[in-house]
């Protein structure tokens, strides 16, 4: 027979059995509709944490008081219940670090929030004080209009975007004063949108300790270090923490009252991650592809049976045993590509509903643009045709096997 007969025979199998078919082809579309959808929200994640991650420095290495051990990659002062809050990072500790390697830039920072005037409307906003004589080096901020801080500054302030429109009734540019905590402060420069800061205020640190309730000369919330590359951050992580444990006089873990936390380390535990999560979902959804294969198997079994007359006469006009073989695998192999095909639409429904619902990616907020590839596509496809050829095999193999006589006499 030719290929065009197997595929005509095979076509008309389908055709005439629609319920049961179709019951099986469903379980296809579920298995590769799971698989592709998630796959694609795998890679719109991967997408979103590594372009997050881009605009991360990842030189950055920050020191904060308080400290646990399940904390002690994670950023921010004093970790997930700190065991102290009472500890002081102060200019003792800087000058100690001041001598290690691999440090291009360190300074101190501290943090607070304050009433902040302007155009007559009163808002409590977040300020920062920092060093402007190595800020501007140590950030990954850019500014839209104006300029960032300068070592000559002191009552002066740069502001995220959010601040300087969306908070007040009047816009706030350039050159104009704001009232911070009774203080008139000169705006210098504005943010860009992108990046972090965009609701906070930044101000050289000698200005800032004066408006700050509780702030203190030479005692600061945090200590910022920018390390000579990515490379150096492990070892001078380790570094960081074995000075201050010396010059802190801390002789174990259990006394220690600093974390010490690199955004490198905390990158690669954010893909690590992600990386797995998509992994296990990806396993869950195979469950439904060995569902439906299965179902294929099953359904070509009960074609066998049915057909088995069928069977008979054709190889009684001579019929080889490699014709009925190839007739069933086609078959079983065109359910499996219907099931493909409609799998595809449903992984692409899925991979957009998610984000259309507000499914928040890693922090990225609902998004309702599709993420799909065609090579997910394409892959789908191809995966059902297989586990469709592969279902059928034993069947089809079973069939070809039929005598003729035999096959002529089922019942």
């Amino acid at each position: 027979m030719r290929q065009s007969t197997y595929l005509k025979m095979g076509l008309n199998m389908l055709v005439h059995s629609k319920l049961r078919s179709w019951l099986t082809i469903i379980g296809i579309v579920i298995g590769i509709g799971s698989v592709v959808g998630i796959l694609s929200l795998g890679d719109a994640m991967q997408e979103q944490v590594q372009s997050r991650l881009s605009e991360m420095d990842l030189t950055k290495i920050t020191i904060s008081p308080g400290y646990t051990k399940a904390s002690s990659n994670m950023p921010g002062p004093g970790g997930m219940g700190g065991t102290t809050t009472d500890v002081e990072l102060t200019d003792t500790d800087i000058a100690a670090l001041r001598g290690l390697n691999n440090i291009s830039y360190i300074e101190g920072e501290i943090s607070g929030s304050v009433p902040v005037i302007y155009a007559a409307q009163n808002a409590t906003l977040s300020i920062t004080g920092v060093d402007p004589q190595v800020w501007q080096y140590m950030t990954t901020l850019t500014t839209q209009s104006g300029r960032l801080l300068e070592p000559s500054d002191k009552y002066v302030a740069v502001i995220g975007s959010g601040v300087a429109s969306g908070i007040y009734d009047q816009d706030i540019g350039v050159n104009q004063v704001i009232t911070i905590n009774g203080k008139a402060v000169r705006v210098v420069g504005i943010l860009s949108e992108e990046g972090e800061g965009d609701r906070s205020i930044y101000m050289p640190i000698d200005g800032a300790v004066t408006l700050i309730d509780d702030a203190e000369n030479g005692v600061y919330d945090s200590i910022s270090i920018k390390a000579k590359s990515e490379d150096a951050v492990d070892s001078l992580t380790e570094d960081i923490v074995d000075k201050l444990m010396i010059s802190r006089h801390i002789v174990s873990d259990d006394d220690r009252d600093f974390s010490v936390s690199a955004s490198k380390s905390m990158a690669e535990s954010v893909t690590e991650m992600t990386s797995s999560m998509t992994l296990f979902l990806s396993a869950i959804a195979a469950v439904s592809l060995l569902v439906g294969a299965v179902g294929i198997a099953n359904t070509m079994f009960t074609s066998v049976l049915e057909k088995t007359k069928e069977i008979g006469t054709m190889k009684a006009i001579g019929a080889k045993n490699r014709d009925i073989l190839m007739i069933f695998i086609f078959n079983s192999a065109m359910v499996g590509l219907v099931g493909g095909i409609l799998g595809d639409v449903l992984g692409a429904c899925v991979s957009t509903l998610f984000p259309m619902l507000g499914l928040q990616m890693m922090g990225g907020g609902g998004s309702s643009s599709i993420y799909f590839a065609p090579d997910l596509m394409a892959m789908g496809l191809g995966l059902a045709v297989l586990i469709g050829v592969i279902s059928g095999v034993v069947p089809a193999y079973r069939a070809s096997k039929l005598k003729p006589v035999d096959a002529l006499r089922y019942e």
